[in-house]
């Protein structure tokens, strides 16, 4: 059986999630699933490429292998819903974003089968998060947590026309300092190279439950979710490849963007050395 997730331990405060990256569909799930599955095509594709800085600053990596298809790791393991009366999807997603079904008629994933997963999936991707952000704050007296994301520039089911491409939540500011989400309103507001890149602060994506769970700012470990549009770094359409010639106008701001809040903890980090 494959490792759950990848982990790379680094040295400064900072820790990068990638919770939808995963491509693997453990066969046992596989076979329950229908064909549409295979086009894995809501995944975060290839942002462990596009943050290929994260070495260079010294941050803790930890990015799911299995498909968000097998299980959601961005769901609390009961599936609270995180944006009431809106439609999302749950802990074992049921249909794509483009509410195509992913299980047959009457073959859904019974409360045994996601407990299952949620077990064997979830609980070790999270222990992992968990440890180590306790080990940075152990450290630095800080710890910041970067939820990256990806996702099609339009997705109906989600909202209308286009999003921005730079989508921050933070928990309407509850799952960070103010002074860090001021920190990098100034780095989007200072960016005057092109292209231009559109941003949101708070807009449709407020933060996951990982953003919302880990974010504890009275106890100085901060969270902060990125929704990138894809259209930013690769191509939407199957079969989704990464552009290099996109990627390296983008990769400067997001370096600026970790890098931001590395200055932003050092008067912290400072304290505890």
């Amino acid at each position: 059986m494959h490792q759950p997730f990848y982990f790379q331990q680094g040295e400064s405060p900072l820790l990068i999630s990638m919770p939808h990256v995963g491509t693997c569909i453990p066969e046992g799930v596989r076979v329950q699933l229908t064909p549409v599955a295979d086009d894995l095509s809501d995944t975060d594709w290839h942002l462990p490429l596009l943050y290929n800085m994260a070495q260079e600053l010294g941050a803790s990596v930890i990015h799911a292998q299995n498909s968000r298809y097998v299980i959601d790791l961005n769901r609390s393991s009961d599936d609270t819903n995180l944006y009431p009366g809106q439609d999302t999807t749950g802990l074992c997603p049921l249909d794509t974003f483009a509410k195509q079904p992913l299980y047959p008629e009457g073959k859904n994933p019974d409360a045994a089968e996601v407990q299952r997963r949620v077990q064997q999936y979830w609980q070790p991707y999270h222990q992992q998060l968990q440890a180590e952000l306790e080990r940075l704050r152990a450290k630095h007296g800080i710890a910041i947590l970067w939820d990256a994301h990806s996702i099609a520039s339009q997705v109906p089911r989600f909202f209308q026309g286009k999003l921005p491409d730079l989508n921050f939540g933070t928990a309407d500011q509850q799952s960070c300092a103010d002074g860090l989400q001021q920190a990098l309103a100034k780095v989007m507001q200072n960016h005057r190279s092109e292209p231009a890149y559109s941003h949101v602060f708070n807009g449709r994506f407020k933060g996951g439950y990982i953003t919302r769970h880990y974010g504890q700012p009275e106890r100085n470990i901060h969270a902060v979710q990125l929704e990138m549009s894809q259209c930013l770094y690769m191509n939407e359409a199957a079969p989704y490849a990464y552009r290099p010639d996109l990627a390296a106008q983008v990769q400067p701001l997001l370096r600026d963007l970790l890098a931001t809040c590395l200055t932003w903890a050092a008067p912290a980090s400072g304290a505890k050395k």
